[in-house]
């Protein structure tokens, strides 16, 4: 078809330079282009603004101490190539990608609206217009990966699996649904606004059609934890401050003991990266909003209004697991959750939360099907959630109103270091 049109024609060279460079080139291109828009206009230091870009490179992966924002879409895929090399492009075409979005670019170097007519368009477009909102794309793998259900390496990664990355075990209590768990990579979209998250998940999910496929996804409102000392603590949908001791960006030796692994932790392409473990916590409002508020305030061991421990006048004031009241009993319940989560029964060992309240309609019994998706980093988790979580499933007094019914686990690599290097490359090398 003879098209006169200039604009058209210039869509039509833009096109056919990708056609001729094929999926590889485009990637390069999109990552040249925005390595220079993330490098030009951001500053690493200034973190996430409600409306700002958050760095994408870095020695560590974005997402993780970034300052929390309010909204989130998870999604954990499953690899339904078996071709190594598919999976690898896959990873190149998805950090391009990434590092367009979290800049405010679009998905693809043609983008939205200026591809010729004839072609589907390499951005689905809900997001022009919108700043980047302090998108951040986090990425990990699950075991899954290494080793399929049926325990075929279908990649060559078996022998790289890092014994960290442990299946996690069936708690006590656990009701927890296969088909909203685990999966063989795993993706955390976090912005302040939800469309530019949803616009991300879409944007990767649409790249990775033949190569991978959704297993189950997650969206979330309203930050349950502060990731720094500036971020006011948050309340969950029990009306609870959440994460009052949460591990802090600016616990520097904490953060280095807790959250990064280190050199000599298990296999060299973690190093600097941290264990994610997911859990989807259903919370039985109906239940909880019918119980009195001592003991609502008993079971968490914490003022409601202003979320100091017993026995504390303020929020942050140390807890005293030793305190005991005029009868001899302690201060803060045996079963209560804030003395069963603190470090100091837990061997001193901190996870940094980032989790986030959802609301996904109702069960069709006229109750809300709502909750905590719980998300934790760390450096190892046989030393982190899994003794911490036994200790809760096995004697927390929360454990009436809550149901855990979804779980998963990931490795999440360092961070992407510039030009030339891609989400896994650690792994892939």
């Amino acid at each position: 078809m003879t098209d006169s049109n200039p604009v058209s024609r210039r869509r039509a060279i833009a096109l056919a330079g990708v056609g001729v460079a094929g999926v590889a080139g485009a990637a390069a291109l999109g990552g040249a282009l925005v390595r220079g828009a993330v490098d030009e206009h951001d500053d690493p230091a200034a973190g996430s603004t409600a409306a700002g870009a958050v760095t994408f490179t870095g020695e560590h992966q974005a997402g993780i101490v970034t300052p929390a924002q309010d909204r989130l879409h998870f999604v954990a895929f499953d690899v339904v190539t078996k071709d190594r090399d598919r999976l690898i492009q896959l990873l190149k075409d998805w950090t391009a990608a990434a590092a367009r979005m979290t800049a405010g670019q679009d998905a693809g170097p043609v983008g939205a609206t200026d591809g010729i007519l004839e072609a589907p368009p390499d951005d689905t477009g809900e997001a022009i217009g919108l700043p980047p909102s302090g998108l951040t794309l986090t990425i990990g793998f699950g075991p899954g990966l290494f080793r399929d259900a049926a325990g075929k390496d279908r990649f060559g990664l078996a022998a790289k699996r890092p014994a960290a990355l442990v299946d996690l075990p069936n708690f006590p209590g656990d009701t927890i649904d296969a088909t909203i768990s685990n999966g063989d990579i795993g993706v955390q979209a976090c912005a302040n606004d939800p469309q530019v998250a949803v616009h991300a998940i879409r944007n990767l999910a649409r790249i990775g059609i033949g190569v991978v496929a959704v297993r189950w996804s997650q969206l979330g409102f309203g930050r349950t934890s502060s990731t720094t000392q500036a971020q006011a603590t948050p309340r969950n949908l029990f009306g609870f401050k959440d994460g009052t001791a949460n591990l802090k960006a600016e616990e520097t030796d904490a953060i280095r003991d807790y959250l990064w692994v280190r050199d000599g932790d298990g296999p060299a392409w973690m190093t600097g990266g941290a264990y994610l473990v997911t859990r989807k916590i259903r919370m039985l409002i109906e239940s909880w909003d019918r119980t009195s508020l001592g003991e609502q305030e008993d079971i968490f061991g914490r003022v409601k209004g202003n979320g100091a421990a017993f026995g504390r006048a303020n929020e942050f004031d140390e807890i005293d697991l030793t305190a005991l009241n005029g009868d001899g009993d302690p201060v803060i319940a045996v079963d209560a959750h804030v003395r069963l989560a603190h470090p100091s029964v837990n061997g001193g060992v901190k996870l940094l939360r980032r989790g986030y309240n959802f609301v996904d309609g109702s069960d069709g019994l006229g109750r809300l099907n709502a909750g905590l998706f719980f998300i934790a980093y760390q450096r190892d988790p046989r030393k982190a959630f899994v003794p911490i979580q036994l200790n809760l499933a096995r004697h927390d007094a929360m454990n009436e109103y809550v149901r855990h019914v979804s779980s998963g686990i990931f490795a999440c690599p360092p961070g992407v270091t510039g030009a030339g290097d891609f989400w896994g490359s650690t792994l892939f090398a």
